[in-house]
């Protein structure tokens, strides 16, 4: 059962001022039972891990605490910087105490390594391990800290590392919402032996009840305690124009604003005041004529809202009112070190001689280890420069080494800005006294989306230093389309509903297979988080069918006429008008192959007028494309603006024109920022003298328009029977047909309903269904006895943990790989792991050239990827991740032992995002050393992780 426990108001008054009645004497019997509580807790281990704690718990700590000393799991669920980990800390504790292991669990390594330096500080080195993948100290201590894939691998494989655990905290247990990696965490919460005790740690969410009751289903007696306290309350502010001004009117209590809270008039009153009187004509910034440069205007003039504020106007701005150290939210990497470069520029210092000394002091302890020769690629010398003057950006494309450095800077008051993306606001302890937010949109890899109330809440999470901070301040900055209103929403509500991304993968299938048969495995996958949160919400969806079919019933009457049947007459309108809707389909459809066509048989070098669309002007050819299917090719181009896009046929309207012809330099390589450069100077070059004629006539491709009938022989077949139906001469005809569509509509969104339910009904088991299938038909796995089992094949699948876990599987399996030398297998296994942030990258390099032995393993990866797909499709699963060939010439280079210069240079891969991705080939190459079914192979990938594992990726730690 699960236990819901929300503190008392006692920590958190009221805003409304209104005070309660004296609490009932308790009586002699009640005084006793709290008499004998308070002994007991006196004895146990609560007290004694009080006296290590240099601050007294709170309550919801407390509680916490009380119920993992009970014997039950707990669910924590408090806003960030409430300190959530203290219980964690607290299960530590106890499992020392009763002589078991405790388990320590994060979602990223940076976490887990942070979380190891306090545990070993507490306890010891001796008693506390750390297991991350590529790292492994003291394994079988009783406490260890490790990344939650880590001990899902452990419970598959069955660990005798596993013997005598009793506690696992699963630090940011939120983070099964995650996509990708969120299905970890049912794994291992499904999974754990049910003696172990879980201590579940999240960030406020709306739905802690309905997660709560799912873990008592699975884990049993579980208490849910949540906090919706800060311990440090936190104001609402806006700059505008340098000025920061409170979000909410003077009366509200920021701390509990209410619904609709009223909106500050002098807010309001200066937003509209600057719109106006600026507008997008006003701009002000250090690109203009005339800027004053740092904290300076133009007579006459403001920074408006037609240009942001100047990042260090944002700095200025808070360094005067007192609120640094500040985290500046930017949802871009470039904004970041955009914004780092722009205060250097602006003669921004925040640090006194003493801070800039200890700031180098620790910069060179901590990149001692980095080659003298790395510091000028990795733009050591940079960094050092922000960071001495306090300031500093933070984001994915960080080495990771620099990132942790910052992340000591900060967190010891040396660095006062940071510039950061929203990976920051996960779990790692820098908090702040500020926190802006730049904008409230943010790119999500595929569209702008604006920022939701629960992401707000983690990101402003970090303002508020507890125990030195009075307040935490959430700045927003004044931006176009800012709506304080809307911004009082986001800052009010606390809406962060866990939703579960659950999902069965290959890897899972054979795993469960093996261990518990097939229908014990439907069994296990159906008490899922996803599935428990599919099955309430039937419950919903079937009484809103319920009204459908209420709402159907009355539609029908109103629709009722006296002459005929008007649900017949109707029908017959509605194949008119579906016919038509098909007719029209099929024109544009024509018009569209015609645009197609002006695609095909382009070459390199043509230059191309692109007379409308999204980027109209000239662009060169560099790469014609291969067949494209119905909407043909889709030829790589260089424009004049040294932008690289691969046209498709919404990017050239009406169809292309080839106007001329420029010669391309052989081995033009995209990726090469100069390259791009000079063509596209030699491309304006050309279209300014007019281009070269090409030699080809009749290259001006236009397209015909499309010349149906306006009515074919059906649709006025149609229309003779409509006008024939006695319906139609009914004088209400109309009124009638107007609730005939509205019957037909919600007869659509009620069948649609319904497939819903029954598609949410044992969904999960379903998918796990299809993938069994695909797995006997590829011989992973087969029946015996009507039993499925697991093949000799399927158990190399079942060590196999990648995303891409099947197609890695196919590659070993079929020999793929078999021929490769060292870089050459480091660079093939990059294709099932690299994922690039651009599209549009161009052909990418193959060492070796196509025939050569690594593109011809390349061309069979593709095959097998290809075969897969078909398969996948066959049996209606989601598709395997398509290959990414970007990452390898960088890992082949890398691998051949190239310096980090030689790899990186012309390209667009950044240093930190180079190791990172390194890391995650280095642990699939580690997988396939102890998977792969051939001898030879697996000695390459052991081989190959030492290839990889120096330098610039051996030394940094994450």
């Amino acid at each position: 059962m699960s236990r819901w426990r929300r503190p008392s108001s006692a920590s958190a008054p009221s805003s409304t001022g209104s005070t309660r009645a004296p609490a009932a004497e308790p009586s002699p019997a009640e005084r006793y039972a709290a008499s004998r509580r308070r002994a007991e807790e006196e004895r146990g281990e609560l007290a004694q891990f009080r006296q290590l704690l240099t601050f007294p718990l709170d309550e919801f700590q407390a509680d916490a605490c009380a119920a993992l000393e009970r014997g039950s799991g707990v669910l924590v669920a408090a806003p960030t910087g409430a300190g959530k980990t203290v219980v964690g800390e607290f299960a530590v504790h106890l499992a020392l105490a009763s002589g078991r292991k405790a388990f320590y669990t994060t979602p990223i390594k940076a976490l887990s390594n942070q979380k190891y330096g306090d545990l070993v500080r507490r306890y010891g080195p001796e008693r506390v391990g750390l297991l991350t993948g590529d790292t492994t100290i003291n394994g079988e201590a009783p406490v260890v800290v490790m990344t939650t894939e880590v001990l899902r691998n452990m419970l598959y494989a069955g660990s005798p590392t596993l013997a005598g655990l009793g506690y696992v905290v699963m630090d940011e247990v939120h983070y099964l919402a995650d996509r990708f990696r969120g299905p970890v965490w049912e794994e291992v919460i499904i999974h754990l032996p049910d003696d172990v005790q879980l201590v579940s740690l999240s960030a406020t969410v709306s739905n802690a009840e309905e997660f709560g009751d799912w873990l008592a289903t699975v884990r049993g007696d579980t208490e849910i305690v949540v906090s919706e306290h800060r311990p440090v309350p936190l104001g609402q502010h806006v700059l505008v124009r340098g000025d920061l001004l409170e979000l909410y009117a003077g009366h509200v209590d920021p701390t509990d604003p209410g619904v609709d809270p009223p909106i500050n008039p002098d807010l309001v009153h200066l937003l509209r005041r600057t719109e106006r009187t600026d507008g997008p004509s006003g701009r002000r910034g250090p690109g203009d004529r005339g800027y004053r440069g740092r904290g300076g205007h133009r007579p006459g003039g403001g920074q408006g809202f037609g240009r942001p504020t100047p990042r260090f106007a944002v700095v200025d701005a808070l360094d005067r009112d007192g609120l640094l150290p500040a985290i500046v939210f930017i949802f871009s990497r470039a904004g970041c070190e955009g914004a780092v470069q722009q205060c250097l520029a602006a003669g921004v210092r925040l640090t006194d001689p003493a801070e800039q000394a200890t700031i180098r002091r620790v910069v060179e302890e901590r990149c001692a280890a980095v080659p003298p020769e790395d510091l000028d690629v990795l733009g050591y010398w940079d960094l050092l420069e922000a960071l001495t003057r306090g300031v500093a950006a933070h984001h994915a494309g960080m080495l990771p080494l620099f990132k942790e450095t910052v992340e000591d800077l900060f967190s010891r008051g040396l660095v006062k800005v940071v510039f950061a993306t929203e990976t920051l606001a996960l779990g790692i302890n820098m908090p702040a006294r500020s926190v802006v937010l730049e904008k409230l949109v943010k790119w999500d890899g595929s569209n702008h989306v604006d920022v939701t109330p629960g992401e707000y809440t983690q990101l402003t999470g970090r303002a508020g230093r507890r125990g030195i901070d009075t307040e935490g301040h959430a700045v927003v900055v004044a931006h176009p389309g800012l709506d304080p209103v809307q911004l009082a929403g986001l800052a009010s509500k606390r809406l962060y509903p866990l939703k579960s991304s659950f999902r069965p993968t290959y890897n899972m299938a054979v795993n469960l297979v093996a261990q518990v048969g097939r229908d014990r495995a439907r069994e296990v996958l159906e008490t899922s988080f996803a599935q428990f949160q599919a099955d309430r919400g039937v419950v919903g969806l079937a009484r809103q069918a319920q009204a459908h079919t209420e709402a159907l019933d009355g539609y029908a009457e109103a629709m009722r006429c006296h002459l005929g049947d008007f649900a017949e007459y109707a029908a017959i309108r509605q194949d008119i008008a579906r016919l038509e809707r098909e007719q029209s389909r099929a024109a544009a459809s024509a018009r569209r192959a015609e645009v197609a066509r002006s695609l095909e048989g382009l070459r390199v070098g043509d230059v191309l007028e692109i007379p409308v669309g999204r980027r109209p002007g000239h662009a060169v050819v560099v790469d014609p494309g291969g067949s494209g299917g119905f909407d043909g090719p889709r030829p790589t181009v260089v424009t004049t603006d040294r932008q690289v896009r691969r046209l498709t046929v919404a990017d050239v309207g009406t169809g292309v024109r080839t106007v001329g012809y420029l010669r391309v330099p052989k081995g033009f390589n995209v990726r090469v920022p100069a390259a791009r450069r000079e063509l596209a100077a030699a491309l304006r070059s050309s279209v300014q003298t007019g281009p070269a004629p090409d030699g080809r006539p009749g290259r001006t491709k236009r397209p015909e328009r499309h010349t149906a009938a306006q009515d074919d022989a059906a649709v006025a077949a149609l229309r003779r029977r409509l006008r024939a139906h006695p319906c139609h001469a009914c004088p209400d005809r109309e009124e009638h047909a107007r609730w005939a569509e509205r019957w037909h509509r919600l007869r659509g969104e009620h069948d649609a309903l319904v497939r819903r339910i029954e598609g949410r009904t044992g969904s999960i088991a379903v998918v796990f269904d299809r993938i069994c299938d695909v797995l006997e038909r590829l011989g992973y796995l087969e029946r015996s006895d009507g039993a499925l089992q697991v093949t000799p094949d399927g158990r190399w699948l079942r060590r196999l943990y990648a995303e891409n876990d099947l197609l890695l599987a196919e590659c070993l399996r079929r020999g793929t790989w078999d021929e490769l030398d060292v870089p050459g297998l480091a660079a093939a296994v990059s294709t099932l792991v690299y994922r690039s942030r651009r599209e549009d990258q161009g052909e990418p390099h193959v060492p070796g050239g196509p025939a050569g032995r690594l593109g011809v393993a390349l061309d069979g990866t593709v095959r097998a990827w290809s075969e897969l797909e078909d398969l996948e499709s066959e049996h209606r699963l989601e598709s395997t991740v398509p290959l990414d060939l970007g990452l390898v010439e960088a890992v082949h280079r890398w691998a051949a032992g190239r310096s980090l210069d030689a790899v990186l240079r012309g390209g667009d891969l950044s240093a930190g995002d180079f190791v990172r991705w390194c890391k995650q080939v280095i642990d699939v190459l580690d997988q396939v050393s102890g998977a792969a079914p051939h001898e030879r192979t697996r000695t390459t990938a052991a081989r190959a992780v030492d290839a990889l594992r120096r330098g610039v990726v051996a030394y940094s730690s994450v």
